[in-house]
This record gives C-alpha cells, sequence and structure tokens, in this order.
C-alpha cells in the first residue's frame, strides 16, 4: 500500500488563515457573512421596532439606544451588510442565470459589487451625516 496524495484518502488539514482567496472567493464569503450577521441582527431590530411604536417615551427610549457610541458603530456594520449582500445578491443571481460566469466576467462583477457598496455607503453616510 503506498502513501502517495492520489491513493491517500484521509482529510487533509487546511489552514484557512493561509489561504489566499480570490477577489471573487472574498465577494462570495462576505456574502455568506453579511447574511448570517443580518439574520443575527433581525430579533434587536424587531425588538426596537416594537418599542418604538409603543408610545411616545419608548420611542424616545429607542432613539436614546441607537445613539449610544456602540450602537453606532454596529449601525455602521449593518449599513455594509446590508449594501454588500443585495449588491453580491444580485451577481448571485446574475451567475445563477449564466451571466458572468466566465472567470474575466466574474472578477469584473466581483469589483462592480464592491464599488457599488462603497458609493452607495458613502451616498447614505454623507447623505443621512452618520
Amino acid at each position: 500500500m503506498s502513501n502517495s496524495p492520489m491513493t491517500n484518502k484521509r482529510p487533509v488539514y487546511l489552514n484557512l488563515l493561509k489561504i489566499r482567496l480570490p477577489l471573487t472567493g472574498v465577494v462570495s464569503f462576505a456574502h455568506r457573512i453579511t447574511g448570517v450577521i443580518l439574520f443575527l441582527a433581525l430579533p434587536f431590530a424587531v425588538y426596537l421596532l416594537d418599542l418604538s411604536i409603543e408610545s411616545q417615551e419608548s420611542f424616545q427610549s429607542a432613539q436614546q439606544i441607537l445613539n449610544q457610541p456602540v450602537m453606532l458603530l454596529l449601525q455602521v456594520l449593518l449599513l455594509w451588510s446590508i449594501t454588500h449582500h443585495f449588491f453580491a445578491g444580485i451577481r448571485f443571481l446574475l451567475i445563477d442565470a449564466e451571466i458572468g460566469v466566465e472567470k474575466s466576467q466574474a472578477r469584473l462583477g466581483a469589483w462592480l459589487v464592491l464599488i457599488a457598496e462603497i458609493l452607495t455607503l458613502f451616498a447614505i453616510v454623507y447623505g443621512v451625516g452618520l
């Protein structure tokens, strides 16, 4: 019995911190991460919505919660998550329709996702004045 790589069926240890993903892989991985972030934020968002519609005082309490420095950082994270997940989701829908499947097109699509999310974030933050 030989231990050549072709006959050895043992699992291989992959150090995920040392693997260099291409840009398309980074966008794909970030799409999954942003989906998890958005899913985990749902209960808190529902809580804040419920709190904000109870009364005038509870609405002010919700505003006070959202104006805390940590919450402002969380809002920026959620804003990035929404924009990235939206644009990457459109990219993946196009790939499912076999548009942008070629390597050069996929790379261009990944760059377009990053550019669109940066421009959208800038427009929202600059427009709202966060």
